[in-house]
């Protein structure tokens, strides 16, 4: 069989996606075992076929009640965005109109990371 960028580059994605965990699993059961009361309000979450990292936030505000400002700052240093998530995070910032600071908190990231984004993800946008 010959072997072309295509199949390589298949085979490198189908390697990340068995590495990452099946949140939305892990998410149904701990709702099932721990949080029935909870179910309802997460199924709107639950029902997607893929979760993605804004959504496993949300998930977890849900079930714990606590909002992200709350949390301590011990669990907040090794989150990690997947591309599509930190495009939706610039895209909400562009939405509603909010400076790097503003979507920073709102996100519970730094101000670096949203200007380092940018800087990468949109080289001709206006930074501020």
């Amino acid at each position: 069989m010959k072997k072309t960028a295509y199949n390589r580059q298949k085979r490198v994605d189908l390697r990340k996606e068995s590495q990452l965990p099946d949140y939305k699993r892990i998410y149904q059961d701990m709702i099932f075992m721990q949080y029935p009361d909870k179910s309802e309000l997460c199924s709107f979450i639950l029902n997607k076929e893929k979760l993605n990292p804004l959504d496993i936030i949300r998930l977890n505000n849900l079930i714990t009640g606590i909002p992200g400002n709350e949390k301590s700052s011990e669990n907040q240093k090794l989150k990690s965005y997947d591309e599509e998530t930190i495009f939706k995070m610039l895209m909400f910032q562009k939405e509603h109109n909010l400076s790097n600071l503003r979507l920073a908190e709102h996100f519970r990231v730094s101000r670096n990371s949203i200007a380092k984004w940018k800087k990468y993800f949109l080289p001709t946008a206006d930074h501020e």
